[in-house]
């Protein structure tokens, strides 16, 4: 099931939504045009647990520059794709301020619910997924029963479907969960995906009711 685009229209012009996009994209071509492999990035700017545990105040950035990284033309599309998608509405709720905040701090809780599962680890954790889990959480709890075009495709079967956001959400979020328990934390930070997910939801509620002072 690949999402296409949700009916559920937004007031305000999504400025952050897109620049969030903008500025992921633009990392990945800077990357990809570099001289050398663009995994050099990852050696100054990847979030490795190993190293925020051992270092935590040299190694801290590296839980905000990692989320502009990707590993490929496939992890970027897909991550964009959720963003543009789910992002705008929740931008539209929020507003600028608590839209950034939401989405760093959805971020951050992901990275270290993936840390939580392997402190040692020495794999690079790189993209966008845990922030934009975040997201999805919170468009759940916001906009269950919005309706999202989505490709289905079974086999040799396929169509394309207005399908609610909570079955989309909840068989995408289940789908996490399988992968996690089946392969552990492993090459793909499933447990970054759970985690902000969760973040997500409990914290859509309060961050919509807080006012900000300015």
């Amino acid at each position: 099931m690949i999402p296409l685009k949700d009916e559920n229209p937004t007031k305000n012009f999504p400025v952050f939504t897109l620049l969030f996009l903008a500025l992921n994209v633009i990392v990945f071509i800077y990357g990809v045009n570099l001289p050398v492999h663009p995994s050099v990035l990852y050696a100054d700017y990847a979030l490795i647990p190993y190293q925020l545990v051992h270092s935590p105040v040299t190694a801290y950035p590296t839980l905000y520059t990692s989320m502009f990284l990707h590993a490929g033309i496939g992890h970027l599309g897909g991550n964009m794709l959720y963003l543009w998608i789910f992002g705008n509405n929740i931008e539209d709720v929020l507003g600028k301020f608590r839209f950034i905040l939401f989405y760093f701090v959805c971020g951050t809780i992901a990275a270290l619910g993936h840390i939580a599962t392997d402190m040692d680890s020495q794999i690079p954790m790189v993209g966008a997924s845990g922030a934009i889990s975040g997201i999805l959480g919170a468009y759940l709890i916001l906009f269950p029963f919005a309706r999202i075009k989505t490709f289905i495709f079974l086999g040799f079967f396929w169509t394309i479907a207005r399908v609610p956001a909570i079955v989309l959400l909840l068989i995408w979020i289940g789908l996490q969960i399988w992968n996690s328990a089946a392969t552990g934390a492993g090459e793909t930070a499933w447990f970054a995906h759970i985690g902000g997910f969760v973040a997500g939801i409990l914290l859509i509620l309060p961050f919509k009711n807080i006012r900000p002072a300015f």
